[in-house]
Order: structure tokens, then sequence, then C-alpha cells
């Protein structure tokens, strides 16, 4: 039978349980950009056109940025636990179909399946560890190995996708997925009991269905900016329509009873404040992730496999700064901590901007990657942490939900953006017979302004309220330990600031 309340107090599993989650949130975000350096292998295999092989790529982000909200929701009404494991069989399932594609339609479609698995896997996924560390010390531990073991699988899918690819077959890159997936289905029933929303409430549908069509429109409007540029009526129209779907969501969001997402849950303080910040710094560091990749291979000549390999010491700073974030968020708190590692990962877009043609890696590229890693490390879990705080068990997937849709969408129109504008202001700047300075040029001006916007999140981090004792509502699985009477998690709340 299913078990209505927090799985927090299982005894000896909780970290079984993380282990497990955070290996499968592993695949899910290292399945974002794992396909890039397949790309031409695929091609050449499949038959794919130009316009067809952008969305084996497009595919995926399409369907992981716009379900999420909808099965965030579901999640917290129909079982967390159930959602995650109907999440992560889709998830399988689909990339079997991928790894066995032999039609371009098939691999797209099969792309599509494996985000809205994705897309169901995720949120609840975060919402299980948000019930299953109640506590301020071991959320924000948790938090950091959540954090740090997703920016890894965002930075090494690159080197993964360069392996497999030169070692085997790009039909690699998605059957990996295949041993974690049997893994994820075998161990977690046993490790996490049931938990859902304690008042069975029904399903907003008119709010899902214009929530979810707002996000896809706008996905999918910002994925066809890449392709034909923002004043491109493909491109534009999508763009319109999202908005239009956006403002009858919040209009039938403030008249129903039973909304998808509550007015008053978007307008807690400092779920706003992170969740704004979230998306910059979304925008800016999906935009690095590509452009430095690109810049590697375009301009310093890296082949793709090592320019993979070049990508590990990003990695090892996002593992370093998530072990310091943990600490540093307990004894300078929220507050101080996203500040300084946005203002810290600003500092090592800038010295990237700055690699030229003829620097080496060591004196060049790796000086701003590490302390841009760093940075990384540091803010994610505090970001979630943040971001989540308030949470209860009635609203801890559409939390988780709404955090990585924000992610989603601000790492499209980031990428979009700052990518159109590398490649315009380098075609400006430069003589069309020297490509390696137009790309040098449009890759510091994009990066530079990544900086900006990591600012912006920094001064917009800045406004966070010290006191976590005004964010808590009854019932929250927010800072505190789980044994403290409701006084006790008061005062404590009081004692920690942000």
């Amino acid at each position: 039978m299913p078990i209505d309340h927090p799985p927090g107090n299982a005894p000896g599993r909780r970290g079984a349980a993380l282990a497990v989650l955070c290996l499968m949130q592993f695949m899910l975000v290292l399945d974002d950009n794992v396909v890039n350096l397949a790309l031409p292998s695929v091609r050449e295999d499949l038959g794919f056109g130009a316009a067809g092989l952008a969305w084996v790529v497009n595919a995926y982000f399409l369907a992981f940025g716009g379900l999420l909200l909808l099965f965030g929701r579901m999640a917290d009404l129909l079982g967390r636990r159930r959602v995650f494991l109907t999440g992560v069989a889709l998830f399988g399932a689909a990339s079997l179909v991928c790894g066995l594609a032999q039609e371009p339609w098939q691999l797209v479609a099969g792309r599509f399946v494996q985000g809205a698995g994705a897309a169901m896997a995720s949120p609840a996924a975060l919402a299980l560890i948000t019930l299953l560390f109640p506590g301020a010390g071991e959320r924000a531990r948790a938090f950091g190995i959540w954090g740090g073991i997703a920016a890894l699988g965002g930075t090494t899918g690159l080197v993964i996708s360069g392996a497999l690819t030169g070692l085997a077959s790009w039909r690699w890159v998605f059957l990996v997925n295949l041993p974690v997936v049997a893994v994820a289905v075998a161990l977690l029933p046993r490790l996490v009991p049931e938990s859902r929303a304690a008042r069975r409430a029904p399903l907003d549908v008119p709010g899902a269905v214009l929530g979810t069509g707002a996000v896809v429109s706008l996905v999918y409007g910002v994925l066809r900016t890449e392709e034909s540029g923002w004043d491109d009526m493909s491109a534009a129209g999508p763009l319109a329509l999202a908005a239009l779907l956006a403002v009858a969501f919040f209009v039938v969001e403030a008249r129903t009873t039973e909304p998808l997402v509550p007015l008053s849950f978007l307008s807690v303080r400092v779920r706003a404040t992170a969740n704004g910040t979230a998306l910059l710094f979304s925008a800016a560091m999906y935009a690095m992730a590509l452009l430095l990749m690109l810049h590697l291979q375009t301009v310093l000549g890296y082949g793709p496999l090592t320019a993979g390999v070049a990508y590990l010491p990003y990695g090892a700073g996002i593992l370093a700064g998530m072990w310091l974030s943990s600490r540093a968020v307990l004894r300078l708190g929220m507050r101080p901590v996203l500040v300084v590692s946005l203002l810290a990962s600003a500092g090592g877009l800038l010295l990237l901007s700055g690699v030229a043609p003829n620097d080496g890696y060591a004196s060049g590229v790796l000086p701003g990657m590490l302390v841009t890693s760093v940075g990384n490390g540091l803010c994610l879990p505090a970001l979630t942490v943040a971001a989540l705080t308030g949470t209860t068990e009635a609203d801890a997937g559409l939390g988780s939900a709404v955090l990585s849709s924000v992610q989603q969408v601000g790492g499209a129109v980031g990428v979009a953006a700052l990518v159109a504008l590398a490649a315009r202001h380098g075609d400006a700047v430069a003589a069309p017979d020297d490509p390696a300075l137009a790309a040098t040029e449009g890759f510091a001006l994009a990066l530079t302004l990544a900086a900006a916007l990591l600012t912006l999140g920094a001064a917009l981090a800045a406004t966070l309220p010290r006191r976590p004792s005004a964010l808590r509502t009854p019932g929250a699985v927010g800072p505190g330990p789980t044994s403290e009477s409701g006084s006790s998690r008061a005062r404590t709340g009081r004692r920690r600031g942000y």
C-alpha cells in the first residue's frame, strides 16, 4: 500500500536512495548533449538532412522542457515514486529505440519520448530527495551531491559521446542508458516508499493544457531561432503563441480552485528570486558550454575526443565547489554563497573570453575553466535549496518542476541568443577570409555577455531575505531537523541567516 507521508525516516536507506536518484539524473542530463559529437556519424549512417539532424537534439530538449510542469504536478498527485519509475522505464525503452533506429524518423521520435520520460523522472526524483532529507544540513549536502552529479552529466556527456562514437558506435550513446535504467527500476522500490500529496486534488486540465502549451511553444520558438533567426515567422509565430498561452494560463490559474501552479506558490519571495537567478544562470552556462566546445574545435584545432577530454577539469572543479557548498551554506548562509559563487563564475567566463587562437590549454583555457566550474559547484546546490524552500508534501514535485523548467527555458534562450550574437558579431568585425578571428571575436562577446548575466544574477540573489523563518509554512519540509518540535524549528530558523 502507498505511504502518504514523506519517506525521510527510512533508516539506513537514504544514502542508497540518493545514489540511485543521482545516478539516474546523471543519465537524464547527460542525454541533453551526449549526442552532439555523434551527429556526423548519425547523419552518415541514417541519411539525415541538415534540418532533420538538428531535431535529434531538439526533440529531446522540447519534450523535456515542455512537459516538466505537467509531470511535476502529476508526481505530487499520483505518487512521486510511481511517476519516477514510469518515467525511467519510458526513458529506457526510448533509449533502446534510439540505439536500434534504422530510419531518421525513428531516432527523432525516440528522442522525443526520451525527453518525455526525463520530464517525468527528473522533478519526481528531486521531490523525493527534498522529502528524504528535511534537515537543513543534510538537505544542503544532498542537494550538493545532486547538483554536482547533474552538472557532471552535462559536462561529461561530451567526453562520453566522443569516446563511444570514436571507439565503438554512435548507437552506444543511447544503449549505455539501459544498465542504469535497470538498476534504478530494480532498486528504488526497495529503498523509497511511495509519497504523494495528502489531499487528493483533481488535476487542473485547462491549466495543464495551457501551461504545457506555453512552455512547448516557447521552447520550440527559441529552438527555431537557432536555425532561422529571431525575426523569421517560423520562430516569431510560436513565441507569440507562447506569450498568449502564458497570459491565458495565469488568468485560468487565478480563477480555478485547484490550480496546476498556484500563484501563491510562485509569489513566495525566496522561490521567485531563486528561480529568476536560475534563469540567468542557465542562460549563461548552457551557452558557455556550447561556445567553448566550438571554440576548442574550430579555433584551437582540437579533435572531438580531445575537446571532450579537455572538459574533464571542469567536472573536477564542479565537484570541488559542490564539496564546499553545503559547508559554506551552513556556516555563511545561502545569500552570500550565491552572490560569491555567481560572481566567481562571471570572473571565470571573463577569463575564458580572452582565449586567443594561439593560446595553450594550460595557460589559456584551464584557468578560466577552473574558476568557472568551482563557482558553478558552489552555486547549484545553494540555488536548489533556495528554489525549494518551504515546499511541502503537497507541492515538492511542483517546486522541482518549476526549477527544472526555468533551467531548461533559460538554457534554450541563452544558447539561441548568445550563439546568434557571437556569429553576427564575428561576421561584422572580421574579414570573410579570417574565420578564426571571426570566431574568436564572437566567442569573446558572447562570454562577456554571459558574465554580465551572472553578475545580474548575483545582484538578484543579494535581495534574498536574511532569515528563513518568515518563509516557513505549515507542513513545510524546509530547513530544520525532523526530530525538532515546531517551536524548536522556528528558533533554529531564526538563528540561521541567508
